[in-house]
């Protein structure tokens, strides 16, 4: 089983059109979160459910990997038809010490975005609350929350020391 079309819609709606910042971030960085890099490595995370919306695109592949599915997209995106890892972003899913899902800066994000150097203060508040909501729309589903322990684990692991 997986979560259902309805609660991801709900969580795409959560976030409308909110972006990082008011102004289009991708102008600071070119747009580095939406394309692979220079081995064509790259791409995103689908959440349960997402890859069946993504699968026919012609903006984008999915792959399988180890943790979830992998969309990579060429940079040209239909917008409105985005992953929920591509609207969060750069964003990622922590759970709280109320255990209650929250946010903090993805780490896997220093290496792209320059919105990570202000951390999650220096981002558009109405963005942060709409992401906040979205994730805890997912974890109403059981499935939704296993994933987003996921997830955060695996994130977690770009935060350790490397020696």
């Amino acid at each position: 089983m997986t979560m259902d079309a309805a609660r991801l819609s709900r969580a795409y709606a959560a976030l409308g059109a909110l972006t990082p910042m008011t102004g289009d971030c991708g102008a600071l960085c070119g747009a580095a979160c939406c394309r692979p890099d220079e081995d064509g490595q790259g791409g995103v995370h689908l959440f349960p459910g997402e890859r069946a919306l993504l699968e026919d695109r012609d903006w984008c592949r999915v792959l399988p990997s180890a943790f979830a599915p992998v969309m990579l997209c060429d940079g040209a995106c239909e917008r409105d038809r985005r992953p929920l890892g591509c609207r969060i972003f750069p964003l990622t899913p922590v759970r709280g010490r109320d255990g209650r899902w929250t946010v903090r800066m993805d780490a896997r994000a220093r290496a792209m975005c320059p919105l990570v150097r202000s951390g999650v203060k220096g981002l558009d508040p109405a963005f942060v609350r709409a992401v906040r909501d979205a994730l805890r729309i997912v974890a109403e589903d059981p499935e939704g929350d296993a994933f987003l322990d996921a997830w955060a684990a695996l994130e977690a692991e770009y935060r350790k020391p490397l020696w």
